[in-house]
């Protein structure tokens, strides 16, 4: 299996390599620049090197298609995206690179025939609206109405569309999948970093806010990545777009299953009681019935893992702080 992971550097992607380098795969990353730092957080050196990196825009649709065509790519990972912040700031940049470039994406696998044999894409949660929204008391399912609040969502629900008439129009397969927080070594940027931070700032001994509060689902990042991997392999035929859940808590629940695992967290982590405006209540039966049973970590092991990185990235001089002090994006929220 040769994989092509674009936007391969960030967090859900480093997790990804590690996993598909752990099964043998040979895995290639495009992006604009080589930057594997996320990589050596989670990997020996001597596996890094055995991530080819692979320069270009994923926008660019001639060379996407070159790249797939000679380096006989079998499978894409395709993750490259601008986040909620700079969508919103910049709706034409946003819809250039999450729209257009997943064109791009689909087109590059179509022109090179049969040659790909599955693509996997990163999907949001942000395709539905707040919880609110919403009347039902059960877990919404992977076809409720999607009521986007931000221009990030708005561009996955194009994406999904599009897929759908790629598989329905010329017979490429794909899978999406909506990851909601993602937690774990890694998580440095976007509107759901915070809770990843606070768990860092605590291994350090700093205090840390987290900006927001109300309910999520919080899901740890081995599991997403081995679900993307797991799409990838499996048998399927088709063109869905699927909900990922892991564990459904109140922000209190976070901070104190935190608090378990780090006691001085107690004093250290303090956190807000404005709600997401994002429907954190989603039911994964779609994706457990279509591609079979998913990992899922429990929130304290999940935590429990994560300091035990960041411990050792410590204890070896490599625990970079700058992401704490970052300003912070105001999420889309509604007040409880």
């Amino acid at each position: 299996m040769r994989v092509l992971i674009t936007g391969g550097y960030g967090f859900i992607g480093a997790w990804i390599a590690r996993n598909l380098l752990n099964k043998g795969a040979d895995v290639l990353v495009y992006d604009l620049k080589e930057d594997p730092r996320r990589l050596r957080l989670i990997l020996p050196e001597a596996d890094v090197q055995k991530v080819q990196f692979v320069p270009g825009d994923v926008c660019d649709l001639p060379a996407l298609t070159k790249v797939i065509a000679d380096e006989q790519i079998t499978h894409v990972i395709h993750l490259a995206g601008l986040q909620v912040p700079t969508c919103r700031a910049d709706p034409m940049l946003g819809a250039k690179v999450n729209v257009l470039g997943t064109l791009a994406i689909f087109e590059a696998i179509r022109a090179t025939g049969d040659q790909v044999k599955r693509l996997v894409y990163a999907s949001s949660a942000a395709v539905f609206g707040g919880p609110d929204k919403y009347k039902s008391n059960a877990a919404l399912g992977d076809d409720v109405q999607l009521i986007p609040s931000t221009h990030y969502g708005v561009f996955k629900c194009c994406n999904e569309g599009n897929a759908r008439l790629y598989f329905q129009d010329n017979g490429v397969s794909s899978v999406g999948l909506r990851p909601w927080t993602v937690y774990g070594v890694g998580r440095d940027l976007g509107m759901t970093s915070e809770p990843t931070k606070a768990i860092k700032a605590v291994v350090l001994g700093r205090p840390y806010s987290i900006s927001f509060g109300g309910w999520t689902d919080y899901q740890y990042v081995d599991d997403v990545a081995k679900t993307f991997v797991n799409s990838l392999e499996r048998p399927y035929t088709g063109a869905k777009s699927y909900n990922l859940r892991g564990q459904v808590v109140p922000m209190s629940e976070f901070y104190a299953a935190l608090v378990r695992v780090l006691p001085q967290a107690e004093k250290l982590v303090t956190y807000g009681t404005t709600q997401i405006a994002i429907a954190y209540d989603l039911s994964d039966d779609g994706l457990q019935k279509d591609l079979g049973p998913m990992p899922k970590t429990k929130l304290d092991d999940g935590i429990r893992e994560t300091v035990t990185i960041f411990r050792q990235l410590l204890a070896e001089g490599r625990l970079d702080a700058s992401d704490l002090d970052a300003p912070k994006a105001p999420p889309v929220t509604v007040e409880p």
